[in-house]
């Protein structure tokens, strides 16, 4: 049963072949992807086709009014079939999942600038940028104090002082240079010392100094 593209195609003054069948198909059923990802998509239904060959067809269906383009700043070109409306967009800085959002009062609000410099002004496009509740969950998850111990045991002095500035510090704890390591609870200790190796540390207090490049 047909879907009515060809027809579309056809209205729009568009030869109508099966690559340009399939690329349009794609665009409806993957809203917001970019030509790479519609170009795997179209492979997978009609077989070979070139990246330049899809990336000319939606050249041609841009012009035509048939799909729109939105080029995110920061992101890869992305194409939908929805042009019959102003519509805007929400995207997450993270994983770059994209939604569309409906203008916010009456049918073209956006269009109405507070100068439009003698323009007749046809389109008005707006980004909402953020994080998505997924991408949130995982930042949230992240603990600063849970990640203090990584496992290995002993950190470099630079790397001991960025991380113990995140959490109380004891005031002269006598250390020996090297052998610190933070528990996953944030508390400072030394680390097991080989007598044949490593001298018994000062009995006296000592106070790390950083200089302004392991700060």
């Amino acid at each position: 049963m047909s879907d009515g593209v060809d027809q579309l195609l056809r209205q729009h003054g568009v030869q109508v072949t099966a690559q340009r069948l399939a690329i349009m198909r794609a665009v409806s059923s993957r809203p917001h992807a970019t030509a790479d990802e519609l170009t795997d998509e179209v492979r997978a239904v009609i077989g070979s086709i070139s990246r330049q060959a899809v990336y000319d067809t939606l050249g041609v269906l841009v012009d035509k009014n048939l799909v729109r383009r939105i080029q995110p700043a920061g992101s890869a070109t992305r194409f939908e079939d929805r042009v019959a409306d102003n519509h805007h967009h929400l995207i997450c800085r993270a994983c770059g999942t994209t939604f569309d959002i409906d203008c916010a009062v009456g049918a073209v609000p956006c269009l109405t600038a507070d100068d439009d410099h003698g323009f007749e002004i046809d389109e008005a496009e707006v980004i909402y940028w953020g994080r998505c509740p997924s991408c949130r969950k995982v930042a949230g998850s992240i603990s600063v104090v849970g990640d203090l111990d990584d496992g290995r045991g002993i950190h470099s002095e630079p790397e001991v002082a960025r991380r113990s500035a995140l959490i109380p510090r004891r005031a002269n704890i006598p250390v020996a240079r090297n052998q610190i390591h933070l528990t996953h609870r944030g508390v400072l200790r030394s680390a097991p010392r080989d007598p044949a190796t490593n001298p018994t540390p000062p009995t006296t207090p000592v106070t790390l100094t950083l200089s302004k490049e392991q700060q």
